[in-house]
C-alpha cells in the first residue's frame, strides 16, 4: 500500500472461528502473512501440511465476498511454494467451497492448500477424515519453520 491509499476498512465478524484466528484471539500455527490474507495449518489436516488461506476481513465466500479470491491470491501462491519446498511434496490440490451445498463448513472464504505426496496420489485420496495425529501439527509447523 502506498502512502497515498487509504486503507480498507477490515470487516470483522466477532462469531467467526477464521476472524478470531486473523485477530489473534485463538492460537493457530500462521506459516505465511501479508497485508490481505493469513495462513496458518489447519487442525484437521486430510494431508501434511494441509493449509488455509483466509483474507484478513471476513468474507463470508468467494460469490459474496466481493474480491475475496482476488485478496488471497497471491497468498495461496506463496503458500503452496513454501509447502511444496518444506515439505517436499510432489504436487499440491488447492480447495474452495462456496457455499452449504459445496461443502463449505467455515463461512468465510479460504482456500485449502493440501500438500500431496507419491504414496497417496489422485483425487480420491484428497479428503482424509479426522483429526491430525497427536504432535503431527507441531512436527510439520517446526519444519516449515526451519527453512525460515
Amino acid at each position: 500500500m502506498t502512502p497515498f491509499e487509504t486503507p480498507e476498512i477490515q470487516h470483522i465478524d466477532p462469531n467467526c472461528i477464521f476472524c478470531k484466528i486473523v485477530s489473534g484471539e485463538l492460537p493457530s500455527r500462521r506459516i505465511y502473512e501479508d497485508d490481505r490474507a493469513v495462513a496458518f495449518l489447519d487442525i484437521a489436516a486430510w494431508h501434511r501440511g494441509h493449509s488455509l488461506v483466509v483474507p484478513k476481513r471476513h468474507a463470508t465466500d468467494v460469490i459474496t465476498g466481493s474480491g475475496s479470491l482476488i485478496e488471497i491470491a497471491p497468498a495461496v501462491e506463496a503458500v503452496a511454494r513454501l509447502l511444496k519446498q518444506r515439505l517436499a511434496a510432489d504436487g499440491i490440490n488447492l480447495l474452495l467451497s462456496a457455499g452449504n451445498a459445496a461443502g463449505q463448513e467455515v463461512f468465510h472464504t479460504h482456500m485449502h492448500v493440501v500438500p500431496r505426496y507419491a504414496d497417496e496420489p489422485g483425487l480420491r485420496l484428497l479428503i482424509n477424515p479426522g483429526a491430525a495425529p497427536d504432535g503431527e501439527l507441531e512436527s510439520v509447523y517446526r519444519q516449515i519453520q526451519a527453512g525460515a
